[in-house]
């Protein structure tokens, strides 16, 4: 029998040696690592310049993977799909489906989401669980490439500036200079202008200047979030300034500088980059400015985060009395996959599109609680903000109190049109 995997599931593989295939216009790329998830070093790297390495080979469309040979300390085998031709985005072509097979049948298929502006995808990855190998069905996007997912692999990869991407300098005359004063003053570090960011405030702007009214969104439904991360900005927090008036950039600072709230962002010393750019509108003469302030999105942001959430939840149950959750690795990748999937297939529902409901995907990730409740959220800015929201519904709130529930999940992705998305998945013995 065929296992349909979906994102976060997973399922134990024969013995021997595996065949993974994608067919269609794709690359395949291997990254072999040790449960730290780094790469030893570049051989670990297996792709169309370097096919092969101990335990792992590639041949066209399909990875051959014998986990009695992978070098000593490798524990994982993680696949990376891309477009054949590196001008085509992968949102252009069919969403690749991977198919596995291991001891003369094909075992397993998995299809992900269909791709938006992402360029690169984590697959799937083939792991060490005790005696045994498993496979666990990912679906990751990375919108910079298979340079992004070397470097987070621990592959140091040296790139050229790309020459059309907009430069720093292109930001509103004397705007560095201001900025870097105010946040000074608040004892906070400087910021990058990146270009990335300045490319999606001008865009966003320009568009605002063309309807004549401010907003989150586009007349087309883009939001700047999705600007930004389409630019190749992955995120871990993000903030905005939407703004029609100001004339000049110390006008426009006076204006984010008029209260707590319009503040925070300049002086938060959590970020670290910024984009702002304005545009005119030609008929009636108003400015619109677009600033976005953020910070990377990084894998170990990510583990950091989550740990907040459930510090903070089980603050809550502390304080009625309740026992605390525990992290559960098999609840927090079906969480994450949830979270990445509202944005992925723009939804934002308990109900994926497909049918599926939070006991589904926990079952789909292995999980083995009998009892399964989840919270979602979108467009908070922090833990404490997201937590908070949720203890101030009472369905939300009866989710992070109950007590049969005993181990947690935490999902968190950045884009999509509400520019976070946040997912909690209870699990009861």
């Amino acid at each position: 029998m065929v296992s349909e995997l979906v994102a976060g599931g997973n399922l134990p593989l024969p013995g021997g040696e595996l065949t993974l295939r994608v067919p269609g216009p794709y690359d395949l790329s291997v990254l072999v690592t040790g449960d730290d998830g780094k790469v030893a070093g570049d051989a670990d790297f297996v792709f169309y310049n370097q096919p092969s390495a101990s335990g792992a080979r590639l041949a066209g469309d399909a990875l051959t993977v014998d986990p009695a040979r992978l070098r000593p300390g490798a524990t994982r085998v993680t696949v990376v799909v891309s477009p054949a031709d590196p001008g085509t985005a992968l949102g252009r072509l069919p969403a690749p489906t991977l198919s596995v097979s291991g001891g003369g049948r094909l075992v397993a298929r998995f299809t992900p989401p269909r791709p938006t502006h992402e360029t690169v995808l984590l697959l799937a990855e083939v792991y060490r669980r005790g005696a045994g190998w498993k496979l666990r069905a990912l679906g990751h996007g990375y919108a910079d490439g298979l340079a992004g997912v070397a470097r987070d692999f621990g592959i140091e990869v040296a790139e050229e500036e790309p020459t059309t991407q907009t430069t720093p300098s292109a930001a509103p005359d004397g705007l560095a200079g201001l900025l870097s004063s105010v946040r000074s003053r608040a004892g906070a570090p400087p910021v990058a202008l990146d270009a990335r960011l300045t490319g999606a405030a001008r865009a966003h702007a320009a568009s605002m200047a063309a309807r004549g009214s401010l907003g989150v969104e586009a007349a087309d439904g883009t939001s700047v979030y999705q600007r930004a991360t389409a630019a190749g900005y992955a995120y871990l927090s993000i903030a905005e300034h939407l703004v029609s008036g100001p004339r000049t950039p110390a006008e426009f600072l006076d204006y984010c500088l008029g209260d707590e709230r319009n503040r925070r962002p300049l002086r938060d010393p959590t970020v670290t980059d910024a984009g702002i750019a304005h545009v005119v509108d030609a008929r009636s003469g108003d400015v619109y400015w677009t600033a976005l302030w953020a910070s990377p999105f990084t894998p170990s942001g990510l583990e950091r985060t989550a740990a907040e959430v459930v510090a903070l939840t089980n603050t809550e149950r502390a304080r009625a009395g309740l026992r605390p959750l525990s992290g559960e690795v098999r609840l927090t990748a079906a969480a994450q996959a949830h979270s990445a999937d509202m944005i992925a297939r723009d939804f934002y529902a308990h109900t994926a599109p497909d049918g599926s409901e939070p006991w589904h995907r926990a079952a789909a990730a292995g999980c083995p609680h009998r009892g399964i409740g989840e919270n979602i959220a979108c467009g908070q800015r922090s833990p404490a903000e997201v937590v908070e929201g949720w203890m101030n519904s009472p369905g939300h709130r009866a989710n992070i109190l109950k007590p049969e529930f005993t181990d947690i999940g935490i999902g968190f992705a950045g884009g999509g049109r509400a520019g976070t998305y946040w997912t909690q998945l209870f699990g009861s013995a």
